[in-house]
Parts: C-alpha cells; sequence; structure tokens
C-alpha cells in the first residue's frame, strides 16, 4: 500500500535516507490543529503502524519559526454544541493512539511556540529537541477543560508527578531552558540550527538496524508499565525477534570485516 503524502493542512516528505518529516503546516493560525489536521495527523501515523518499513525515523515539526503547534483552533471551537466537540475530539484520540502505536521512532523538532494540545504532540514523541526560543505550556485549565491529548500520562513520565502538577494545574508557559532542566527536552539549540540537529539524530537511528530499533523502542515503552521482571521477560521476547533477521547476520559481519552495515528490515 503506497504511502499518502499529499494533505491540506500538514505535510508529509520521505527522504533516500528514510527519514520523514511531518510538518504542521497552518501558519496562517499558529499552525493550531482544526478539525482536518487532527484527522490528517491522525491518517498519517496509521500509515506506519500499516508498513513500519515505509520509514526509519519520524521528524515532526511546524512550519515557520513562530509555532511548532498552539493547540486546537479555538476560533473553530467557538460555538461547538457540546455533541461535536465530543466528535472531535474524538478524532484527536486517535490521533494520539497513532502515535503511540507508531512503531517508527518519533522526535519532535519544537521550533516556537508549543501549546495545550501542541505540547501534548511534543510529548507523544519518543524525544523532543527544541529552539532555544521555544516555549511550552498546557493552559487546558485556564479555559474551563483539562489536557485531552494524554498530557497528564506523558508529562509526569517526563518530569515527575510533582512538576506536572505544577504545570498543568496553573497553566503557566516555560522555556525550553526549563523543560531541558526538567528532564522534557533533549537537547535545545539555536532556531536556526534545529533541523541540522534533529535531522543528524534523525539519521543515526535510520542508519540502524530497522528492526532492532523498533523491537527497542516497543520494549522500553514498557519500562513504565510493568514491574522490571515481567519488562524483563518482555524485553527478551522483543529480543528474539531480532536474533532470526538477516539484519543481525549483517551487522556482525559489517563488524568483523570493518566495514559499514546495509540493512534491509529484514
Amino acid at each position: 500500500m503506497p504511502i499518502r503524502t499529499t494533505f491540506e493542512t500538514i505535510t508529509l516528505s520521505i527522504g533516500p535516507d528514510k527519514v520523514a518529516v511531518v510538518t504542521l503546516n497552518r501558519p496562517q493560525a499558529m499552525n493550531s490543529m482544526n478539525t482536518m489536521m487532527m484527522g490528517e495527523l491522525r491518517d498519517c501515523f496509521m500509515q506506519f503502524y500499516v508498513d513500519p518499513n515505509a520509514a526509519a525515523c519520524i521528524v515532526v515539526t511546524g512550519t515557520g519559526d513562530k509555532a511548532f503547534c498552539t493547540g486546537a483552533d479555538l476560533k473553530e471551537r467557538k460555538g461547538m454544541t457540546d455533541e461535536t466537540w465530543r466528535q472531535q475530539h474524538a478524532i484527536v484520540e486517535q490521533m494520539v493512539k497513532a502515535m503511540f502505536d507508531c512503531p517508527v521512532p518519533i522526535i519532535a523538532a519544537v521550533n516556537g511556540y508549543a501549546y495545550a494540545g501542541g505540547m501534548e504532540i511534543a510529548l507523544a514523541c519518543d524525544f523532543v529537541y527544541a529552539a532555544d526560543h521555544a516555549k511550552f505550556a498546557l493552559t487546558e485549565v485556564t479555559l474551563g477543560i483539562m489536557p485531552g491529548a494524554a498530557g497528564t500520562q506523558n508529562l509526569p513520565r517526563a518530569v515527575g508527578v510533582r512538576r506536572a502538577k505544577e504545570i498543568i494545574l496553573t497553566g503557566t508557559p516555560f522555556s525550553a531552558a526549563d523543560g531541558l532542566g526538567w528532564g522534557m527536552i533533549n537537547k535545545v539549540v539555536p532556531g536556526p540550527q534545529l533541523m541540522d540537529a534533529v535531522m543528524e539524530t534523525a539519521r543515526r537511528i535510520a542508519a540502524n538496524a530497522p528492526v532492532s530499533v523498533r523491537q527497542a523502542k516497543k520494549s522500553m515503552e514498557k519500562a513504565t508499565e510493568l514491574d522490571r521482571a515481567t519488562g524483563y521477560a518482555f524485553e527478551i521476547e522483543a529480543y528474539n525477534r531480532t536474533v532470526v533477521t538477516q539484519d543481525r547476520q549483517e551487522g556482525i559481519n559489517a563488524f568483523n570485516e570493518k566495514r559499514k552495515p546495509v540493512y534491509k528490515g529484514e
């Protein structure tokens, strides 16, 4: 099944290095999510569940240098009925689950404001790089709702429960430097260097054995969900899946032959 790359509110490109770049593309609205974008993001990530070999790493960013994503488009939400709001949020829920289920590693390249659902998209990625001018906030409680794109689940795992409570219950924005210090962000770089830094890391991941990377990601996701003994049993099952691959043999052969391995995801 061919990968769909044409959308209206996002762009998707996959390079010869097998790094996919998903760009939230509504700069006129600070890359906020309208209903169409929510659905397109869901559909985009679901593709990589269906065909995990379509890319070896995914980068998510926003158009321009002002905003990564400022959450749901509140202009579109003005006057929504309860039922329409619930139906729209069901699409968001599917989008988040599609990101959770994506076997391919996802890196957030936060190029500006990441507020509300935008910050939750970043948190749903495997890790985050940010421009030094980026700002973050979960502002939902200031608007009469609460985080609903897994923010209350992912943020405590990233920064600890006490810090997460402060961030979510106050709705106060914080800087990329703060996020780095709290462990939510892996690296902060000057804005013009953001994509270069992210792509360098993405290409390093993409150059590794695809099955190994996917199995390692799957195993690590169990680390906060299972007791250690059960998690280790899961790890061994995931490990054994890599032993039977051609890539495992290629990796050992390349090491002994002092050459760069050529992995095929098999």
